[in-house]
């Protein structure tokens, strides 16, 4: 090979290395938005080892349930010879699909909350994905992690303004409880970062909403059919309608796999609330707010609007 030959595949090599460095400018947004479907999950402190453990996790059961994930790839395998700008071709298309079309099953994304993560889902239904692993977990009673607390599925999004949130929630709580359908249901609201929505309007709304589908829908805080899970961080309000929510000890991975105790009514004081979540008190509740009014609101202590 010539001198110029090689000084040529020197700045091709160069130009493909700068290429893959500067992937970021093909990726999407990276944190949590209005319209997105996904899994909230708490951790114990450590945030960047909640994430790894929750993608091994979920990763395990997506393949049981959608099978192997197909990802993005050119034809075929380049070879040795394959010119470097060639492969810098193939290299830029590849990232310009990825933005498009071709999304990651699961994508790790910011919350707007510490000990809070959001995990991005794609083609799949993050509440049957999360009541599958709580189930396989309550039955095994085989613990899969260990900085993870509560997983909880994200269904829908819309703006966290209790108007907008009334009138997403009337289209979307629908399939559960307008007539003919019905159940016995309570409310699990939580605020975080955020300081313009009163928890007892919001869940008194709800319940009229819900009672508006369809009168023989009943409040029953002690074990529900139904929880309406609302969790509103900073300017987006993330909803999900989840089943088995008190036999799941509230979607928590660390509490589902203990041994079962006789069951008593669920209406945890703040102090109760946070023993569940691992000793970890909720984001709301620090000092990061940056002067911003904080929610010391826990948990559906008295709600579903009696």
């Amino acid at each position: 090979m010539s001198a110029a030959q090689t000084d040529s595949r020197k700045r091709s090599k160069k130009r493909f290395v700068a290429g893959h460095n500067n992937s970021k400018r093909w990726k999407g947004s990276r944190e949590l938005e209005v319209g997105m479907q996904g899994i909230l999950i708490t951790c114990n402190m450590n945030q960047r080892k909640c994430t790894a453990e929750a993608l091994d996790l979920l990763n395990e059961y997506a393949e049981k349930l959608y099978g192997p994930e197909k990802l993005p790839n050119a034809n075929g395998g380049s070879s040795e010879e394959e010119d470097v700008d060639v492969a810098l071709k193939k290299e830029v298309a590849q990232l310009q699909a990825s933005n498009t079309k071709q999304e990651r099953r699961f994508q790790a994304l910011e919350s707007g909350a510490n000990n809070v993560i959001f995990i991005k889902t794609q083609n799949m239904e993050p509440d049957k994905l999360i009541h599958q692993i709580l189930t396989d977990l309550h039955t095994s009673k085989k613990k899969k992690s260990r900085v993870i607390l509560r997983m909880l599925p994200v269904t829908g999004t819309c703006k966290a303004f209790q108007e907008d949130m009334v009138k997403y929630l009337t289209t979307y709580l629908e399939p559960w409880f307008k007539t003919p359908n019905c159940a016995t249901y309570k409310i699990a609201f939580k605020a975080r970062n955020s300081s313009h929505n009163k928890r007892d309007e919001i869940i008194k709304s709800i319940a009229g909403i819900v009672g508006k589908l369809n009168p023989k829908n009943k409040v029953d805080l002690t074990n529900p059919e139904l929880t309406i899970i609302v969790e509103v961080i900073k300017a987006v309000c993330c909803i999900s309608v989840v089943k088995d929510y008190t036999l799941y000890r509230k979607y928590n991975v660390q509490e589902v796999v203990k041994e079962d105790e006789p069951a008593k009514p669920v209406t945890d004081t703040p102090e109760e609330e946070e023993k569940h979540d691992g000793g970890v008190k909720d984001e709301e509740e620090t000092t990061e707010m940056e002067g911003e009014n904080v929610s010391q609101n826990d948990e559906e202590p008295e709600n579903g609007g009696k």
